[in-house]
């Protein structure tokens, strides 16, 4: 599955929740918020052949990968996350309640784009 939500609003302070499955034999997929397609401060990409999530960003190049052990995910499983985040970090809370941050690298308190790829069944994305 892929696509690409523009122009919403997702403020620093507020919550993205995000629902989904994975598929049977899901070999990764991510999740990415920032300006645009080329500019992204948070990839998320649970990679299930390390069971490792990779975080990221993106502007200009690919900045250091940050790799967090805890894998609260499952080939063909049903999952959810909440995304929030200010000036200086997002903080991820994962399936089974586990909590991750990665650093805000740009510091902007406002992204617009989300964009959704790999083997993974998204349900609902709420923003509030």
């Amino acid at each position: 599955m892929v696509f690409t939500i523009k122009d919403m609003s997702f403020k620093a302070g507020m919550e993205m929740k995000i629902t989904g499955k994975t598929k049977p034999g899901c070999e990764a997929f991510s999740i990415n918020i920032g300006h645009d397609a080329d500019t992204v401060a948070l990839h998320f990409n649970p990679r299930f052949n390390s069971n490792v999530i990779v975080c990221n960003s993106n502007q200009g190049g690919w900045g250091d990968e940050h790799h967090e052990p805890c894998f609260p995910f499952q080939q063909g499983g049903e999952f959810k996350l909440t995304i929030t985040f200010n000036n200086d970090s997002f903080y991820i809370k994962l399936p089974e309640g586990t909590m991750m941050s990665f650093p805000n690298r740009f510091g902007d308190d406002v992204f617009k784009h989300v964009h959704v790829t790999g083997d993974v069944k998204i349900s609902s994305i709420k923003v509030n």
